[in-house]
């Protein structure tokens, strides 16, 4: 009898433990501060095939973002537009079970103007505006984990009156454990910039930087449990749904400089403010609507030091360096967000990344390729959470038109916790693979 008490008492408790913290699948505030003030490498073909190396070139409407200095080093006014395929692959590892997704994605990566004003009367001789829109981050994805931890979360069912337990309706075994995650949205990114070049090598620019952000995330998450009641009958099925709804706008400001010591040497200085987005988020779970309320965020800032190498007109290597402290993000109100803030300062950690580029010309021909590489903004990361990536691609002059091509590849590692508020079951692993497909119309207006 003592016995049977016992064991009782001890499922209780145990079922107690698992009721006090409801397990959310969706991703924390730390992760979607990562997420929202990240951005990939998207723009024109061009700028593409040369991984980004663009902080001392200009010449190239997506360089502008980089470094607005760059506005004044077109010598036409000019307009582009590009378009963007996005192979992803996300292979996920759950307790030795491996599970592999394939998609295609499709979007308007890149378009804007530059107007170029001459003035032959002055040393301020050429001076442009632009306006540029790119895809600053497409959060469009989808993966699953399918595995199983052998650690039960859902052990009874609704009917079970956890008052007056019963061994037979406990399930504390399980057969599987799945989970779905799916995001989708868009943190589109509008550019604004002016530039002037004073006598003939000093370039100085400034721009304005509008950001909207619009995410979704469904999680959704399955755990198959059965008791022990010798014959493994009967089986339970339990699972949950959450998503997430975040949307808002948000601003920044860049300056930067490009300077010319010769002819054939160029380097170039930037600095890009923090993004301070005005946020609304809203949640919802099975039983429908949980909360809403507006928050602000705000991004790290970034530097950027560049410099470039023309071999006359045959070709050119370039080379930009960025460094950002992502343990900078913050939330606020902070009195709602003192956990989180102290999570961004003791977890996140400043990042390098580094850019190499090159093109080669052959008459209307130019070839073109680059490498990236970009640091993981996680402390305890592993080097292949690191971003490492290749480039290459070509464009043909037809005069007044440009036709432009680029591939790009990258790969990283990561790791996604759909059970965060049990220690006893480890994150998922991810093992992602990026390609891009990018081409551009260039139009001399």
């Amino acid at each position: 009898m003592k016995k049977i008490i016992f064991i009782s008492a001890l499922l209780c408790a145990f079922i107690s433990n698992a009721q006090e913290s409801e397990p959310s699948s969706l991703m924390s505030y730390g992760d979607l501060g990562v997420l929202f003030t990240g951005e990939d490498n998207n723009g024109t073909a061009r700028f593409r095939a040369m991984s980004g190396a663009f902080g001392a070139l200009g010449g190239d409407l997506s360089a502008i973002e980089i470094n607005p200095a760059g506005t004044a080093v077109f010598l036409k006014s000019e307009f582009s537009t590009s378009l963007n395929i996005r192979n992803q692959k996300n292979a996920v590892n759950y307790y030795g079970i491996n599970t592999s997704l394939n998609d295609d994605y499709t979007t308007l990566s890149q378009m804007g103007a530059v107007f170029v004003f001459k003035n032959h009367f002055s040393d301020w001789h050429n001076t442009a505006m632009g306006f540029n829109y790119s895809l600053a981050r497409d959060f469009k994805n989808f993966w699953i984990a399918d595995g199983n931890s052998g650690y039960a979360t859902f052990i009874y069912d609704e009917d079970y009156d956890p008052n007056n337990p019963d061994v037979s309706d406990i399930y504390l075994n399980t057969d599987r454990q799945y989970f779905e995650n799916y995001t989708s949205g868009k943190n589109n990114k509008y550019t604004f910039s002016f530039a002037s070049q004073y006598k003939d090598n000093l370039f100085i620019g400034a721009s304005f930087n509008s950001h909207d952000l619009r995410f979704y995330q469904s999680a959704y998450l399955e755990e198959e449990n059965y008791n022990d009641d010798g014959d493994r009958l009967p089986r339970y099925l339990s699972s949950s749904l959450e998503e997430l709804w975040t949307s808002g706008y948000g601003f920044s400001f860049s300056l930067g400089l490009i300077f010319k010591p010769t002819d054939d040497l160029r380097l170039g200085l930037a600095y890009q403010s923090p993004v301070w987005y005005n946020l609304l988020e809203e949640s919802f779970d099975n039983a429908g609507y949980l909360n809403g309320f507006y928050y602000e965020l705000r991004s790290p800032s970034k530097y950027t030091a560049s410099a470039a190498y023309i071999f006359g007109k045959k070709g050119l290597i370039s080379l930009d360096y960025t460094f950002r402290n992502y343990s900078n993000i913050s939330l606020d109100p902070s009195r709602d967000f003192q956990q989180e803030n102290q999570y961004f300062d003791s977890a996140l950690q400043g990042t390098s990344e580094v850019r190499v580029g090159t093109e080669w010309r052959v008459k209307q021909l130019s070839l073109r390729g680059g490498y990236h590489f970009q640091q993981s903004p996680y402390k305890n990361s592993i080097s292949s959470d690191d971003l490492k990536g290749y480039s290459f691609g070509a464009g043909y002059s037809f005069g007044l038109v440009k036709l432009d091509f680029a591939y790009e590849n990258s790969q990283q590692t990561g790791v996604y916790d759909f059970y965060a508020d049990y220690n006893e079951v480890n994150p998922a692993n991810l093992d992602i693979d990026t390609s891009k497909y990018t081409i551009s119309l260039v139009f001399n207006i």
